[in-house]
């Protein structure tokens, strides 16, 4: 086992378990918010209390302001799950789309360039989403729709923007990246300075600026609308399919509004108003845009070569050995992989049929295998390898 897939499995575990800690406890604050008993003409400083059941025992929950000089010797804050999910978030960007020449970060049939230029494009990005979100909720901060919008256009924008530079896989990746570059930076620029102000004005016996809370509070809805979209590019790499199409962005941008919708509905529903006037056309929007997203990922690009002339086995399986077998084997010649990926090999003639679902899927229609094209498949041998399925994937 390399190093680099020593660090890979490291980090990504690591992550995994970082976010489920930070994405849990956010999901279970904005419960509580939604579900708190607020206080029936009480004067004082409480905003809610909620009791629950769990572990073999009763917890009650109070959400409530302190009064100045109250403050208790131990008080526990919520910061660390955050950092840590995104910095090894970062790590792992590093070491699978950085490291070993930028080979995931950079499709050369997108575009061309090198790995120092790939990555200062992907960093650079980062740096600039933070700077132009944030200057527009605080330029924008008494307009919330327009704020709103441009974010959506910003974050619109990015998405396609990153599938014209990098690999399909790669800008899913790198929009992740960003959506949780934005989040992180709510939390460290904004909610938390709030938060340590609100404990230094208790300290004091001052007042705490309410204009700092409102602002962190709205920065922390922002990362609940996020939380979704995030999660579905954490699992992205797994689909093909998706990062693979020819549309790939939108598809993306539609995974990623329909998530908001749904972590929307799950907000709204504990709000205390009735559902009945907007539930059902909630549910029919819902639908069609199923519908619409499954639509657009079966819209098939034309294909660029099509041949007309009988193709047989063995002129599929020379195709497979030239440009599939270098990494597809029991003994792989590529020097990146060394084991053959996902236990896919291609030495045999019955390999070869048995995988013809996962061939006629990967080299045919979404055209991400060969990985990155690292072998040069020409147009013409995909489609010799789709005449060869389309009458049968005969071995004769």
């Amino acid at each position: 086992m390399s190093l680099n897939e020593v660090l890979d499995v490291v980090f990504r575990w690591a992550h995994l378990i970082a976010g489920i800690m930070w994405i849990g406890n956010s999901m279970l604050f904005n419960w509580l918010d939604r579900n708190l008993i607020k206080p029936q003409g009480e004067a004082g400083l409480s905003q809610g209390r909620i009791y629950m059941v769990h572990s073999g025992a009763f917890y009650e929950v109070e959400k409530k302001l302190l009064a100045p000089g109250e403050l208790p010797d131990q008080l526990h804050w919520f910061r660390w799950q955050n950092l840590s999910t995104w910095l090894t978030g970062i790590a792992l960007m590093v070491v699978v789309y950085y490291m070993n020449g930028a080979a995931f970060l950079i499709d050369p049939k997108v575009r061309a360039m090198g790995q120092g230029e790939a990555i200062a494009i992907s960093v650079g990005s980062l740096i600039l989403a933070w700077a132009v979100y944030d200057l527009i909720w605080r330029a924008l901060e008494k307009q919330p729709l327009v704020a709103t919008l441009l974010t959506f256009g910003g974050l619109l924008a990015a998405a396609w923007a990153f599938t014209q530079v990098f690999s399909g896989r790669a800008a899913y990746i790198q929009t992740g990246v960003l959506i949780g570059t934005i989040m992180t930076g709510n939390v460290w620029m904004r909610i938390l300075p709030s938060q340590r102000e609100l404990i230094r004005a208790t300290k004091e016996g001052r007042a705490q600026d309410a204009v700092l809370s409102v602002r962190a509070k709205h920065r922390s809805i922002h990362n609940n609308y996020l939380t979704f979209p995030l999660l579905f590019i954490m699992l992205s790499n797994h689909f093909h399919g998706l990062y693979g199409h020819h549309l790939n962005w939108v598809l993306l941008f539609g995974a990623m509004f329909g998530g908001a919708g749904v972590r929307h509905f799950m907000n709204v529903r504990y709000d205390g108003r009735s559902n009945a006037g907007w539930l059902v056309p909630a549910i029919v929007v819902g639908v069609m845009a199923v519908a619409v997203f499954m639509g657009v990922s079966r819209i098939k690009k034309a294909p660029a070569v099509t041949v007309s002339h009988e193709v047989g086995f063995a002129r599929v399986q020379e195709i497979i050995v030239q440009r599939c077998a270098s990494c597809h084997s029991a003994r792989p010649t590529d020097a990146q992989f060394t084991a053959a990926p996902n236990n896919v090999m291609f030495d045999t003639a019955e390999q070869i049929h048995n995988m013809v679902p996962r061939i006629i899927e990967r080299a045919v229609v979404s055209e991400t295998m060969p990985f990155l094209n690292r072998t040069q498949m020409t147009a013409t041998e995909r489609a010799e390898i789709a005449a060869w399925v389309a009458a049968g994937a005969k071995l004769q």
